[in-house]
C-alpha cells in the first residue's frame, strides 16, 4: 500500500461548500505533512492518457540519430529531446538513466512571453505527436490550477491568487523513458533523489514501485497511484512562498530489481510554473516567531535559472 494520501478534485469543484472546504483541508494537511497527494477526478480522460502513452512510446522508439536532431542547443533543454544521461540531479556527477522529451507553453494574448519562451518542438516523423502533447498540456495545466486554487484558501489568500500568475506561465510537460538497464548502474539511477523547483508537480504514470519519498523521519516511502490518479507534489517554489508551510518533498525513481532491468519505465510530469516576474516573497501570513522567514526575496525567474545551472542544464 501507498503511504500517500488520496484525494478527489470532483469535491472541490462539486459547488457543495462542505466537499470543497473537505478537500482544501485533505490537501493542506498532506501537503504540510509529507509534501505528495494522490488525486482523482482530475480532467485527463481515459482516451487521451491511452493516445500520449502511444505517441511518447512511438517517439522514444525512434532511431536515435532521427531523436538527436530534436535536441537543440542553447536552450537549456526547455524543448525538445535531451539525451540519456544529460540531466543530474543537484550535487550529483552522475547523470540519471533517463531521455525524455520537453512540451513548453502555448502562448496566448501575450507577445513579449511569446518571444521570451522557445518555440515547440514539432516532430515530423509522428504526425499526431504534437497535437496530443499539447492536449495533454493543457488539461493538466486545468488540474492544476484548480489544486492551486485549493492551495490558495489553504494559505488563507485569495482563492484566485495564482491564477494571473500561471497564466501563460513557463510550465513544462515532461515525458521520460527510463530504458532497459544492460549493465551494473555503477552510482547511477533512473532519477536520483531531489526537490521539484516549481509551484507543483502533476505526476502520470506513478502505477508501479519506483517512484519513493523521504518522509519526515527520513524513511523512503513508495508512492503508489490507482490507474486513475495523478500524483501530485509540492515543488520549491511553493514551499518557499510559504515559508516552508508547504513541504517540498524529496523523491527518487530507484532502479527496478534485477529481474526487471530489461523493461522500460515511462512516467510524465506536468511541472507547474508561473511567470518569471512572479516574487516568491515568503508570504507575511507564513511568518511568525516560531516561523521566522527562511528564505530571500527572489523571482520565480531568477530562482529557476540558478536552479537550471546546478542541474547542469545551463551553464554558468
Amino acid at each position: 500500500m501507498s503511504a500517500i494520501p488520496s484525494v478527489d478534485l470532483s469535491d472541490f469543484v462539486s459547488g457543495d461548500s462542505k466537499r470543497k472546504e473537505k478537500f482544501v483541508k485533505e490537501i493542506g494537511s498532506a501537503f504540510e505533512d509529507i509534501g505528495f497527494v494522490a488525486l482523482s477526478g482530475h480532467f485527463l480522460s481515459d482516451e487521451l492518457v491511452d493516445n500520449l502513452y502511444k505517441e511518447i512510446k512511438k517517439f522514444f522508439n525512434l532511431p536515435q540519430e532521427v531523436k538527436d536532431k530534436y535536441e537543440i542547443e542553447g536552450i537549456g533543454g526547455q524543448r525538445g529531446y535531451t539525451s540519456f544521461g544529460k540531466e543530474h540531479a543537484k550535487g550529483k556527477k552522475e547523470g540519471d538513466l533517463k531521455e525524455f522529451w520537453h512540451f513548453g507553453q502555448y502562448v496566448e494574448d501575450n507577445p513579449t512571453l511569446k518571444a521570451e519562451y522557445p518555440d515547440n518542438v514539432i516532430v515530423e516523423e509522428l504526425p499526431d505527436f504534437n497535437e496530443v502533447g499539447k492536449e495533454t498540456y493543457k488539461m493538466l495545466e486545468k488540474t492544476a490550477k484548480y489544486v492551486l486554487r485549493a492551495l490558495a484558501l489553504h494559505l488563507d489568500l485569495e482563492e484566485t491568487y495564482f491564477d494571473d500568475y500561471i497564466k501563460n506561465g513557463n510550465s513544462i510537460l515532461r515525458p521520460i523513458h527510463y530504458p532497459p538497464i544492460t549493465e551494473e548502474p555503477k552510482n547511477a539511477v533512473r532519477a536520483a533523489a531531489h526537490g521539484d523547483i516549481n509551484l507543483i508537480t502533476l505526476l502520470m504514470g506513478a502505477h508501479g514501485k519506483g517512484l519513493q519519498v523521504k518522509d519526515h523521519q527520513g524513511n523512503w516511502v513508495d508512492a503508489i497511484a490507482q490507474p486513475d490518479q495523478l500524483m501530485i507534489n509540492v515543488g520549491d517554489m511553493l514551499s518557499r512562498l510559504s515559508n516552508n508551510k508547504l513541504k517540498s518533498t524529496i523523491h527518487q525513481v530507484v532502479n527496478p530489481p534485477r529481474e526487471l532491468w530489461g523493461t522500460s519505465r515511462y512516467s510524465v510530469p506536468f511541472f507547474m510554473h508561473p511567470v518569471s516576474d512572479m516574487p516568491l516573497n515568503c508570504l507575511e501570513n507564513c511568518i511568525d516567531e516560531e516561523h521566522p522567514k527562511a528564505f530571500a526575496d527572489i523571482t520565480a525567474g531568477e530562482y529557476l535559472h540558478e536552479r537550471l545551472i546546478e542541474l547542469g542544464l545551463v551553464k554558468k
